[in-house]
């Protein structure tokens, strides 16, 4: 039978950000998680001892064989589980995706101008019959609800043996070797959130698909459980996950939180193949990295983007992904509308900054649940790769006729890029932008180098 199990328990602590930083260019395209197979979607909301945690599945398979097991800390009441909408989980994923920009270079002869006009631009700008076989096994059912498409069990249990072969009896498929991570879990005193589909409810809902699964709770723990859903995995997975903060970035203090190379320009091709060159960008980032390392792909005020990848989420959605601390809507003004795919801070700015992280898991590389820990650190960084159309125009001054002579230093530079983020052969990026070999310069002898300048 198929079946995913999800395992995913969290606390964060959040924070925004005031600090602009003005990018520009055109946006190009985007690096979402389609790219990726198998791959999960977590939006963690935190503030104080506060959590919504928001999960979106990825089971494919039969409806009847989902089932979906969770510690918790603590016996939820049904007030604090809810469904919401995968649009919103999408909305966020491409908002926050690695992107791809553009620029045109300038008349080489206008550029002191134009770049004395651009600063000054700058500066103006910067201002988520059962009782009887449990109570045997020693499992106790905490609370029982129905919310929207979903059955939910809230289980606790004194040994994992029992809680195993509870859920076994009760048609739940539990993961083989599961019962060392359960009985971790059971000993920090957590709680099990266990869920199915009910196709009746299912039915006269409407829904075809599986909604994102919410829930709210308080705890100060600052960890999320990944080890039970790696039990029985075979393959690599991959998870993404989007952190709603009120103060700042957030880390991880047991793996090594990296930043995804960005800000190198690469060669205008590139635009027809971002989805091959940012699978493979990853894949080379993931090679030279210490395993069990954590990406950083976007770290941002949600009040604007620069470029923008989509419009940030207004505050009736970020409020439908559990940002409480927003306040009631009428109190709040909307966020701005996207204008020529760059939006800058409205006032007063929304108070929720966002960090968007990826790993790719599997047990030698994660063996222990993430652990977090919220910094200091409120500047703003994404995903971002370059691509730079050359000026074509007539020569008509000196910056131009040199402007010609850097542009093929450049664009070797540039393919350079590209084989060094990708461990794609340099040969063949060359040949498809065209480049004739640069002329190595004569080497000099030690003495020339050491007086050369001299005369």
């Amino acid at each position: 039978m198929a079946f995913r199990s999800s395992l995913i328990l969290f606390s964060f602590i959040l924070f925004s950000s005031n600090t602009l930083f003005a990018f520009c260019g055109f946006f190009v395209a985007k690096a979402d998680t389609k790219l990726f197979n198998k791959a999960s979607k977590v939006v963690m909301v935190r503030d104080d001892n506060k959590t919504v945690l928001t999960m979106a599945s990825d089971y494919q398979g039969s409806l009847k064989e989902f089932a979906m097991v969770i510690p918790v800390p603590e016996v939820l009441k049904k007030g604090q589980i809810h469904v919401t909408n995968n649009k919103l989980i999408d909305h966020l994923d491409a908002y926050s995706s690695p992107r791809l920009v553009e620029y045109f270079d300038s008349d080489p002869c206008a550029v002191q101008m134009m770049m004395k006009r651009q600063a000054v631009l700058m500066e103006s700008q910067r201002d988520s019959g059962v009782q009887k076989s449990a109570k045997k096994l020693g499992v106790k059912i905490e609370a029982e609800y129905t919310v929207g498409e979903y059955d939910i069990l809230i289980l606790s249990a004194k040994e994992s043996t029992g809680l195993i072969t509870w859920l076994k009896e009760n048609d739940y498929k539990v993961p083989r070797k599961a019962q060392k991570v359960v009985e971790s879990y059971l000993k920090q005193g957590m709680k099990f959130f266990v869920a199915k589909v009910n196709l009746e409810e299912q039915s006269k809902l409407g829904f075809s698909y599986l909604r994102p699964l919410q829930v709210a709770y308080e705890s100060n723990k600052f960890m999320l459980p990944i080890r039970l859903g790696m039990v029985n995995a075979k393959d690599d997975q991959e998870l993404f996950v989007f952190a709603l903060t009120k103060k700042g970035r957030v880390e991880t203090t047991n793996y090594r939180t990296v930043k995804i190379p960005s800000e190198k320009e690469i060669p205008i091709y590139v635009k027809d193949e971002f989805s091959d060159f940012y699978k493979d960008m990853y894949e080379t980032a993931l090679k030279r990295e210490s395993k069990g390392s954590v990406f950083l792909e976007y770290a941002w005020d949600m009040a604007w983007c620069d470029p923008c990848a989509a419009d940030p989420l207004n505050r009736d959605q970020l409020r439908e992904l559990g940002v409480f601390w927003l306040g009631k809507k009428e109190n709040n003004q909307p966020i701005q509308p996207l204008r020529n795919r760059r939006i800058m801070p409205p006032s007063p700015a929304v108070n929720v900054y966002i960090t968007r992280l990826h790993l790719r898991y599997n047990k030698k590389t994660h063996p222990e649940d993430l652990q977090f820990q919220v910094t200091a650190d409120r500047s703003n960084f994404q995903g971002r790769y370059i691509l730079r159309h050359p000026w074509k125009g007539e020569s008509s001054c000196e910056a131009a006729e040199q402007y010609k002579k850097d542009l093929v230093v450049k664009q070797d530079k540039r393919a350079q890029n590209l084989a060094n983020l990708t461990g794609w052969d340099i040969n063949k990026i060359r040949s498809k932008m065209s480049l004739k070999p640069i002329e190595p310069e004569e080497e000099k002898s030690w003495w020339e180098v050491l007086w050369g300048d001299d005369e």
